[in-house]
């Protein structure tokens, strides 16, 4: 096969960038024969590039890619749909840059303290030919964690701005792979074909190909542009949107295409970048979880210069709405080193009333009967070193953002919840994306509930904390959905999960040492704990969430007092989708292990050579332990561990263990 040779990449050179630009040069009618061919730094990932000679806009070329020797995806098409009547005659290249990059950069809060980007990088500026000719640019960008792509339409003679009515990537399958579906944030994942994928699937969406290949497709880098969903291909030649109840793809053992579906038309000014698409590859599960960072890496570096107040921590919500409560909850979060505590929805008013007035403490009498001196609080925590939080609706949020941030940054306020956000539409994700920025002005950190996803934006405004998209514990998930959650949502970054432990959905579900290690498997930087659970001092029933249980004493939680919410290193020693997972953590010295299970009992053999050598620690074990006497049934066990250690860890079908290894004093 011929190679272009104006695409030949240099050797990328550590924590340096290289550009190469062909400018003017056109190579017009390329035969099918000749290809452009670009390969990641390892060698291992290849993808060939084929110009449509006899394309438009919406079908300006095929791409396909082959990892250490096997098909990932098939010839797959790229182009836009304007909305524009065709007339052209096909398509030219009109210039090429190359790039190559290898830097490492540390996140303000993240899953692993330095990251690399390092990838090759091709531009193709593209023309179509005809009477009105349109100049676009394909990016594509090559991660030995897998591929990105995403258009550019620069502003051209004739063309100020653009619409554009339908992205048209298409996601060629060679076989119809097993996958997990879901079509809304926070629904479960069902086991599907791809071929049984209908319209309004939500990223990431993770593939299994064979027992040691794994894809997962998602989008990176939204910001003012309409989100992606994914959907069958053919829907693509329909020229409408079809139900999401439609399937358009009748189950096979063929190839299956997937295709991206906006939520909405963009109309946007010139020049134009859309948010990058990716397809990650992988041997195992766990491996795609490790290299979750290729969606930050998509992300512009931080725009926030000083970042010394952003700060990470465990959350305690307070559910009284009552000053007693808040205060009571203070002196909790001061015992047992948690950082904040969080007032949600109801202390100014019912939340779905529009009427309800966020510059004001007027608590719910639906939530609580009060009363809640709020500025008091705030006051007592400071003085504790503890941060407050409080919860917004969408509805004060939308009509009264620029009044009530400046107004909590004077309150004292450390960050705001952001509840039921629109998500989808152009229109709404600038304005969210918009209203993190205002946040970040203001010195609040922010998390976002409900359907938002992140896409990485939180690399480039770190006051972006976490984000729910994901059926957490409010919704009573399976261990079996949990599981399914691990290898798909959190591939695209934080995941508030608002763990519970008390509630006796906990006992319903799993186990208590499964809540344990959760929270050191779903990473979050807020990590919300004890979600329906008050201090004891808290005083009357009722409130946010209607809880009641009390949050007492039993010697295992001291595994989250001394767990922290964001990490220096991650590993995923085990794994299968749906069933077990198996995720080690460091921070400093110590390490946290989390082992969650479903299905069936199972005993995982795990060596710890990844501890320091010649280094003596201890393993502190909690346990499922129906013999333990407490209502939790966790027992802990310490035993003394080095790298040559291999801790045998037995659980069963609904169970978990939580590990703690640290250097011995």
């Amino acid at each position: 096969m011929n190679r272009n040779p104006f695409l030949a990449l240099r050797s990328p050179v550590s924590m340096t960038l290289q550009c190469v630009a062909v400018a003017g040069i056109v190579l017009a009618s390329l035969n099918p024969a000749q290809a452009v061919e670009l390969t990641s730094p390892d060698k291992k990932l290849v993808v060939d590039i084929n110009i449509n000679e006899r394309g438009d806009l919406t079908n300006l070329l095929n791409y396909s890619i082959k990892w250490q020797g096997r098909s990932v995806l098939t010839p797959s098409s790229l182009g836009l749909d304007t909305g524009s009547p065709s007339a052209v005659k096909g398509v030219q290249i009109h210039g090429v840059q190359t790039c190559s990059n290898d830097q490492t950069w540390t996140p303000v809060c993240g899953e692993r303290n330095a990251i690399r980007d390092h990838y090759n990088e091709t531009t193709l500026v593209l023309q179509t030919m005809g009477k009105r000719p349109t100049t676009i640019e394909v990016t594509f960008r090559v991660f030995n964690e897998g591929l990105a792509f995403r258009y550019t339409v620069p502003k051209q003679a004739g063309l100020d701005q653009i619409s554009i009515q339908r992205e048209l990537s298409e996601f060629q399958f060679p076989a119809d792979h097993k996958t997990w579906v879901a079509y809304q944030a926070q629904a479960d994942y069902e086991q599907a074909k791809l071929s049984e994928v209908r319209n309004g699937c939500e990223r990431p969406l993770t593939i299994q190909a064979s027992e040691d290949l794994y894809i997962a497709i998602g989008e990176a880098g939204l910001v003012d542009y309409a989100r992606m969903r994914l959907g069958p291909a053919k829907a693509a030649n329909t020229g409408k949107a079809p139900s999401p109840a439609t399937n358009l793809n009748q189950p096979s053992n063929g190839p299956t295409a997937l295709v991206s579906q906006l939520t909405g038309k963009v109309r946007t000014s010139l020049p134009c970048k859309t948010p990058w698409r990716f397809v990650m590859v992988a041997n195992r599960p766990g491996e795609l979880i490790e290299n979750n960072h290729l969606v930050l890496n998509l992300n512009e570096p931080c725009a926030i210069q000083d970042t010394s107040w952003i700060r990470p921590g465990k959350v305690l919500r307070e559910v009284t709405l009552t000053t007693v409560g808040g205060k009571a909850a203070v002196d909790f979060a001061v015992e047992h080193q948690m950082e904040f505590i969080h007032f949600d929805a109801g202390w100014y008013g019912n939340e779905y009333d529009d009427a309800s007035d966020a510059t004001t403490v007027t608590v719910d009498p639906n939530r609580s009967r009060g009363l809640l001196d709020l500025q008091d609080v705030i006051a007592y925590a400071k003085e504790r070193g503890v941060g407050v939080l409080v919860y917004v609706n969408r509805r004060a949020l939308e009509t009264q953002l620029d009044e009530i941030l400046p107004l909590y940054q004077s309150w004292g306020i450390a960050g705001v919840k952001y509840g039921f956000v629109n998500v989808g539409s152009q229109k709404w994700t600038t304005w969210l994306h918009e209203a993190i920025r205002k946040a970040a002005a203001h010195h609040l950190m922010v998390d976002v509930h409900d359907e938002y996803r992140p896409t990485g934006y939180e690399r480039t405004y770190p006051n972006l904390m976490t984000a729910e998209g994901i059926g957490g514990d409010e919704t009573s998930p399976t261990n079996k959905d949990t599981m399914k959650l691990l290898f798909s949502r959190t591939l695209c970054g934080p995941s508030d999960h608002t763990v519970c432990y008390y509630s006796q959905r906990v006992d319903e579900n799993a186990t208590h040492a499964y809540q344990l290690a959760k929270a050191v498997c779903f990473y979050s930087p807020w990590q919300f704990l004890y979600w329906y659970d008050r201090p004891a001092k808290a005083g009357q029933a009722g409130g946010a969430g209607g809880g009641a249980q009390i949050i007492g004493d039993e010697p295992e939680l001291e595994f989250f007092d001394t767990l922290p919410t964001t990490w220096d290193e991650t590993r995923v020693l085990e794994g299968e989708i749906g069933k077990y997972a198996v995720i080690a953590r460091r921070s400093g010295k110590q390490w946290f292990i989390g082992v969650m299970n479903s299905g069936t009992d199972r005993t995982f053999r795990l060596p710890l050579d990844f501890l320091a050598s010649n280094e003596p620690y201890t393993a502190h074990r909690y346990l499922d332990d129906p013999a333990a006497n407490t209502r939790t049934h966790v027992s802990i066990t310490r035993t003394p561990v080095n790298q040559s250690s291999v801790l045998e860890v037995s659980v069963s079908a609904q169970g978990g263990q939580a590990i703690r290894i640290a250097p011995n004093p």
